[in-house]
């Protein structure tokens, strides 16, 4: 399962009404190859859904995520940050055992 803290839902929210009105988007969520700790989160928005894709849906946010990435996913939470340090959404994942100091990539 992947969740969405309260801020991200208020931050998805507002960005697919703006960017996506119409309510047919959802957030995709993957993993890739990459980045200075091995692994590189991806996220974005879109409106297709694959064969082989695992769908969760919490405080009314659609996630969809594709069952590779998910092994490296679950139990993930989508937080929103507006500090000093960025705004956007992070990956609380508890399944990374180091991450680098953006927070863009981690390891397993």
């Amino acid at each position: 399962m992947i969740t969405v803290s309260d801020s991200a839902k208020t931050f998805i929210q507002e960005q697919l009404d703006r960017e996506y009105p119409g309510g047919k988007h959802f957030v995709r969520v993957g993993v890739k190859g990459g980045g200075c700790s091995g692994l590189e989160y991806e996220l974005h928005f879109d409106d297709q859904q694959r064969e082989g894709d695992e769908v969760y849906e919490d405080k009314g946010v659609k996630i969809v995520v594709d069952m590779k990435s998910l092994l490296y996913l679950f139990g993930t939470e989508l937080d929103y940050t507006g500090g000093l340090n960025g705004k956007g959404l992070v990956f609380k994942n508890p399944n990374a055992t180091r991450t680098c100091g953006c927070g863009e990539s981690f390891a397993v």
